[in-house]
């Protein structure tokens, strides 16, 4: 009791430091059970914070994902539902927005993908003092680029890299640099938005060469190499992806110590997580996906709703709030930043805020904590895909845009985390009801639909 009476009193708004990989699986990081590749200071955040068992990422993709955590909807019901250069919705307040308001000093560094230079929604638009990173979506796909976009002198402007450069490690310098510059002066939010270990597979030398054995061979078995096509060739697939996941763990360490060694640590929120599933993209296949247990225990990758899909690391180290080496069970997604961010920044927030989200700030501190009635998820591709949870119960519809009234797949995730047991001929009733769940929890869209007649 008298460890969170401190929590209580504490009258300082909190740092923010939210790091997000990009295409990384649960199973990727020790504290979700990896074994082949070693991230210490992953497992150190683990070791000093919260690990959630059951967080789930705002979509399967990367865009909607990212939109989803920014404005506090699901997908079903946010403007941007898919991939592509779509701008946010600009009547829609984000929580930068609202962070800046609160006495922010906001950064970006990393992918941003919700909106180009001229379109309304950009970092500089949308609450952010700083941004070096990719306003364009495919521009992250490459991991050595001759020039990124910035703020700069209250502009966005198009900056040259010195050739060779690693972009992530360049966003890492930014970060640190950016802790330097706010550490004592007001509240700072960082939203470092990693391009790893998204493809191409490439990676700098300091980490990739940890890959290889004396005789300069892969020591991860059976690679194929891949000749390259949109994404750069790479020889060694799995020794690259090893790599990168390893640079990510050393991104977080770099970070750890700065904020040790500014003073910093009891006022600072950690959060580590991952923008959806690993995938099999650039070289990288579902055997290696198997060799690495990237999924973990789970079904699917990137662009599946099954649970390796979109079921994400998800850590958070808040030193002398969040008690140590603590677990929850938790099961949240990334629509419920919005409103935590809010709360521990001591933003009250309107009732008619359309939010899907709900602050799980208790649960950070140990208390009873609300619960979601249901989540749900769409997704456009591959003929359209919908899911949606309720209680231990999880429904699965496929082929929406062809047949939107199509029989769904229903896992009892309680018994069958794995989503191996279809049971919804077995509980016919328990499938209408949650069919009748995924026909009315979502709103039409001017770009992404299906038709439903209960689309509001």
């Amino acid at each position: 009791m008298l460890f969170f009476l401190g929590v209580i009193q504490a009258q300082d708004k909190p740092n923010i430091i939210f790091i997000l990989a990009d295409d990384m699986g649960i199973g990727d990081v020790s504290p979700y059970g990896q074994k082949t590749i070693q991230t210490p200071n992953i497992q150190k955040l683990s070791d000093e914070g919260m690990t959630f068992s059951d967080f789930y990422a705002g979509s399967t993709v990367c865009a909607p994902s990212r939109a989803s955590m920014l404005t506090g909807q699901h997908t079903g019901h946010t403007k941007v539902r898919g991939n592509g250069e779509y701008p946010l919705d600009d009547k829609k307040q984000i929580f930068p927005e609202i962070l800046k308001k609160a006495g922010y000093q906001n950064a970006i560094f990393g992918k941003w993908g919700m909106g180009l230079k001229n379109s309304p929604s950009t970092p500089l638009s949308r609450g952010f003092d700083a941004f070096a990173g990719f306003l364009h979506h495919i521009d992250a796909h490459f991991q050595t680029p001759d020039s990124l976009d910035v703020i700069s002198q209250g502009r966005l402007e198009r900056m040259a890299l010195q050739q060779g450069t690693y972009v992530n490690d360049y966003f890492l310098n930014q970060t640190l640099d950016f802790i330097d510059k706010n550490a004592n002066k007001s509240p700072f939010f960082i939203y470092l938005s990693l391009t790893v270990p998204h493809a191409e597979l490439s990676v700098a030398d300091i980490h990739y060469k940890k890959q290889f054995d004396s005789n300069e061979t892969s020591i991860h078995p059976n690679e194929k190499a891949f000749k390259g096509g949109h994404y750069g060739a790479q020889e060694f697939p799995k020794a690259a992806y090893a790599a990168m996941v390893s640079s990510i763990d050393y991104y977080v360490g770099q970070i750890l110590q700065k904020v040790a060694d500014k003073n910093i640590d009891d006022n600072t929120i950690i959060i580590f997580s991952s923008d959806n599933g690993t995938h099999v993209e650039g070289g990288r296949t579902a055997q290696d996906v198997a060799y690495f247990q990237s999924s973990g225990e789970y079904r699917g990758v990137k662009r599946d709703l099954y649970e390796g899909g979109i079921r994400v690391p998800f850590i958070v180290r808040w030193k002398g709030h969040v008690a140590p080496n603590s677990q929850s069970n938790f099961r949240g997604g990334f629509w419920d930043l919005y409103p935590t961010f809010s709360e521990v920044a001591g933003v009250s927030l309107s009732k008619n805020d359309p939010l899907d989200g709900i602050s799980f700030k208790n649960a950070l501190l140990g208390k009873r904590q609300k619960k979601h009635k249901y989540l749900y998820w769409e997704f456009h591709e591959f003929g359209g895909k919908q899911a949606l949870i309720k209680g231990n119960w999880k429904a699965i519809r496929l082929n929406v845009s062809q047949d939107p009234k199509g029989k769904i797949e229903l896992y009892n995730l309680k018994d069958d985390v794995s989503e191996t047991r279809n049971l919804a001929d077995k509980y016919p009733c328990k499938a209408r009801k949650m069919t009748k769940y995924l026909d009315g929890v979502r709103t039409r869209s001017e770009i992404f639909n299906f038709t439903f007649k209960k689309n509001k």
